[in-house]
């Protein structure tokens, strides 16, 4: 009698896929598995639970063999899908821009708290988004805050064609002005005090930093990672150029990496602040920096 071939359903292909990464040393192999093939069958992940005795087409394992050959290569599966969220937001995303972090919501959050306890509600908050990328900082913002009006920027044109397509996609496209904008050239003479606050996510990992971090992130574009001086060029730039763009009790909202907190802090002429904190995110670790204006 002929051997019958073997039966990719579903729950045998995730059983053999989650095997396959658990001994290549992947955390999460499970979930990473699943949405795989969620993502393969676009269907939900919570419908394969539905479906475990299915079986797979020919073209179906095609798919899911290509996106598993990615994730080996340690491809962020986050590309693999296109999709990723922030803020309970969905977002595209793809190898030109930075994959956005569950820590920068701490970033987002006190921006908000801080425009809820220093605005009215009828007052217009006029924000900069300084290395936009995903967009996923302005885009949140615009969900959150209904008066702010948001010019979002990125020295990156693929970049702001990425964020500009989120923003369609959560419905604030009107909301916020793109433009493109080296933040080390000279600030465009319409961006003069003319911000009540400035946020930014900044690059600030050390080459020696990047060559020995995870794998994954060599996937994701360099710049939006790297930075001189030891992680602290970017820093400096805004430590020269965020008191001009900001009005009159205008405040400057940075991440930080926990371990060059209190040196980024010190690049600021602390004269021309009135306030000037450093904020934790839930796990303790600094995470902000927060600086107001002083003027007269």
């Amino acid at each position: 009698m002929q051997k019958q071939p073997l039966q990719w359903t579903v729950i045998r292909l995730i059983n053999w896929t989650t095997e396959y990464l658990e001994e290549r040393g992947f955390e999460n192999a499970r979930l990473e598995a699943e949405r795989l093939l969620a993502h393969t069958l676009r269907k939900k992940r919570i419908d394969l639970y539905l479906l475990f005795d299915r079986p797979l087409t020919p073209s179906e394992l095609s798919t899911y063999k290509s996106c598993l050959k990615r994730r080996l290569s340690f491809e962020p599966i986050q590309y693999i899908l296109q999709q990723t969220e922030f803020f309970s937001l969905p977002l595209y995303v793809d190898n030109n821009v930075l994959i956005p972090r569950p820590e920068t919501e701490v970033l987002v959050q006190l921006v908000i708290d801080h425009i809820d306890a220093h605005y009215r509600r009828a007052d217009t908050v006029n924000i900069l988004d300084i290395g936009t990328g995903s967009g996923n900082i302005a885009i949140a913002l615009a969900r959150n805050v209904v008066k702010t009006r948001l010019t979002a920027v990125d020295v990156s044109d693929e970049a702001l064609r990425v964020a500009m397509k989120n923003a369609e996609t959560n419905g604030v496209a009107e909301q916020i002005e793109f433009s493109r904008w080296d933040v080390f050239q000279q600030p465009p003479s319409v961006f003069l005090h003319a911000f009540d606050i400035v946020v930014s996510n900044p690059p600030y990992l050390s080459k020696a930093e990047y060559d020995s971090g995870c794998r994954d992130i060599h996937a994701e574009p360099v710049t939006a990672l790297i930075a001189a001086k030891e992680g602290l060029q970017f820093y400096e730039r805004f430590s020269n150029i965020a008191y001009d763009l900001l009005r009159e009790e205008g405040c400057l909202f940075l991440e930080l990496d926990e371990n060059r907190a209190t040196q980024s802090l010190k690049l600021f002429d602390q004269k021309k602040w009135n306030i000037s904190e450093i904020e934790n995110d839930l796990a303790g670790k600094a995470r902000v920096l927060k600086l107001c204006t002083k003027r007269g």
